[in-house]
């Protein structure tokens, strides 16, 4: 064969091939103008709003003044990279309460006015001059969010830090793509979130309970990197001069018999022994009858408005409690 019939028959193939992926790509990206996937929004989330952190304990934080829409929710950092309004460093006579936490904490998938941070900055008001600044980021465990308060939380001189914690916050920090701008193209995001998706169904032992339970075993370093967070949290709560409370929220699978009862348990023992006052959410929402009726999406079990609000209830109390 010829260099000039190779070079023919390979042309046959790669033009129809390229023509193919490329209306493909079009076709997919209306579709998911219309149609909310959790996997292509969390891409998407890396690639608009986050950025690499200098500090390697935080491995990445959020683009200052960015804006992107997630979820069907509009998504809005302030210069200093949180989901938030811009805040003076200077405190002035009210009170000032700092949330650290992870994607729910952020309010993923909810609008900013219905997030259980909001909502509680609303009825603290009720009862004295008081911010609520939030330092949520998605994909978060416990070590990067006390490091996120010690770079950017800390001049804001709080008078109470309230840490939100999740089951999954004793995870290692994720690994960044060796090929980030990969997920720009969506037929990648797409059908490999809906490969792993079917290999977590048919596998006993990638599900989400397993994962999880598994964090909190003997010899797992997971939870042991958390506690120490944990613990340096509590000295820059006595160091700083500010109030620590931790609220434990749950996990929305399943409530009524609720599956991480002694992993919270766990956590909740800890923080008891280390002097640093716990509040489970979880036995809170045992009647809820249909756990997905709090889901931000049939495929993505964060918190929805109606979570959020919940979570706003029943945690107001006990964040009101006490103060400088």
């Amino acid at each position: 064969m010829n260099a000039r019939r190779s070079v023919e028959i390979l042309f046959l193939v790669i033009v129809p091939l390229a023509i193919f992926l490329l209306l493909s790509e079009i076709v997919l990206r209306v579709y998911l103008s219309r149609h909310i996937f959790y996997d292509v929004e969390m891409s998407r989330y890396a690639l608009e709003l986050k950025a690499d952190s200098p500090n390697p304990l935080i491995g990445h934080h959020h683009r200052p003044d960015s804006e992107a829409r997630l979820m069907g929710a509009s998504v809005r950092t302030n210069s200093d990279g949180f989901r938030d309004d811009d805040y003076s460093v200077e405190k002035g006579e009210g009170r000032r309460v700092l949330l650290l936490g992870d994607s729910l904490t952020l309010g993923w998938g909810v609008e900013k006015e219905a997030t259980f941070e909001h909502l509680l900055e609303l009825r603290l008001n009720e009862r004295e001059p008081t911010e609520v600044i939030n330092l949520g980021v998605g994909n978060y465990n416990t070590t990067q969010e006390v490091n996120l308060l010690i770079d950017k939380g800390l001049k804001y001189d709080p008078d109470l830090v309230v840490l939100f914690y999740f089951i999954n916050d004793a995870e290692p920090a994720p690994q960044k793509s060796r090929f980030p701008q990969l997920g720009h193209i969506r037929m990648v995001t797409f059908y490999w979130s809906r490969i792993k998706a079917l290999e977590a169904r048919l596998s006993e032992t990638t599900g989400y309970r397993e994962a999880y339970s598994a964090l909190y075993r003997e010899g797992n370093t997971g939870w042991a990197r958390s506690q120490a967070a944990l613990r340096k949290l509590s000295e820059l709560s006595r160091a700083n001069g500010f109030d620590l409370k931790v609220v434990l929220l749950p996990e929305l699978h399943e409530l009524a018999d609720y599956a991480f009862a002694k992993e919270h348990a766990m956590v909740t023992d800890f923080l008891g022994e280390i002097g640093v006052p716990a509040l489970d959410l979880a036995p809170m929402f045992r009647d809820e009858a249909s756990p997905q009726s709090l889901w931000v999406a049939m495929d993505d079990a964060h918190p929805n408005a109606r979570a959020h609000g919940l979570i706003a209830e029943y945690a107001f109390d006990f964040i009101a409690e006490g103060g400088r």
